[in-house]
């Protein structure tokens, strides 16, 4: 049946989930499974499954395009060599993505314009590797009437974010990313908490003891959201997405992190995980 909604109503609906109360699903560079990594179909792919947040990777082209690139070169992910800024677009665009078996693809490295075009109103963005950006990401959003689509992180105190990017933080999501592991982690989180309260704070975690716990507690009493990774066991304590998968123990992995008061997990099993959620009511 042919929707009858608005266009803008998918995402601004996504939107009010981060703010509120569900789960939320991010997919890890999108569908790489099925599709090269930061791709256009790659997202298109996590559209249509219902995943709530894309993320994706950002590098600038050497005539000052912002392109979809993870690594530091476009070896890994094109048949192409080198570092994405000794290229203009158009010199990119004569590579092609490979997928993730490293095979040649027809596809090609999208600009971030065109990924928020597609997105609009469909599906947030999570903007992981593209601080450095933060300003001209900011005039495409603008320019794309997307701004309240995106997500920018970054793993820097709120001091240094404020002076180098103050003038933003009121205009978009900003969400802080905290090794909760580190020592004085939890004086990174007081300073982004006494100034802005972030809509949401990425944690990262090796271990799960009760001071890890104790600080996830801390940011969810807050009233911020907790964001945690599941791609692999370092980032989550061991509760991954293998363990959740391969292992048969969702419970152990998915269960233990939404019952830390998790609000938005950021997979590379994304069909599985909102498969599991909505089983227990907790995904649209």
């Amino acid at each position: 049946m042919v929707s009858t909604l608005p266009a803008q109503e998918p995402a601004q609906a996504i939107r009010g989930n981060l703010l509120g109360s569900p789960v939320l699903v991010v997919a890890h560079r999108a569908d790489w499974r099925n599709a090269p990594e930061n791709s256009l179909q790659a997202i298109k792919n996590c559209i249509d499954m219902g995943v709530d947040m894309v993320e994706i990777d950002l590098k600038r082209t050497k005539d000052g395009h912002l392109i979809l690139m993870h690594d530091k070169t476009i070896d890994r992910t094109t048949t192409g060599k080198g570092k994405p800024e000794d290229y203009t677009l158009n010199e990119l665009r004569k590579f092609n993505l490979r997928n993730g078996a490293g095979h040649k693809t027809s596809h090609v490295i999208p600009t971030f314009e065109e990924v928020m075009q597609l997105c609009k109103g469909k599906i947030m963005v999570n903007v992981d590797k593209g601080y450095e950006y933060f300003k001209q990401a900011y005039e495409i959003m603008v320019n794309t009437g997307t701004v309240n689509q995106c997500v920018m992180k970054a793993s820097l105190p709120y001091e240094q974010v404020k002076a180098e990017n103050g003038d933003l933080l009121a205009k978009v999501i900003f969400m802080p990313v905290i090794n909760i592991d580190n020592d004085g982690s939890d004086m990174i989180i007081d300073g982004y908490l006494n100034n802005m309260r972030p809509a949401a704070f990425e944690l990262c975690f090796k271990n799960d003891g009760p001071e890890v716990q104790q600080l996830i507690r801390k940011v969810r009493d807050s009233g911020s959201k907790a964001f945690i990774n599941t791609m692999w066991p370092e980032l989550c304590g061991g509760h991954d997405d293998d363990r959740a998968v391969e292992r048969n123990q969702p419970e152990e992995s998915w269960g233990w992190v939404i019952g830390q008061g998790a609000k938005l997990i950021q997979t590379d099993r994304p069909a599985q995980l909102i498969e599991y959620l909505r089983k227990k009511g907790l995904h649209n």
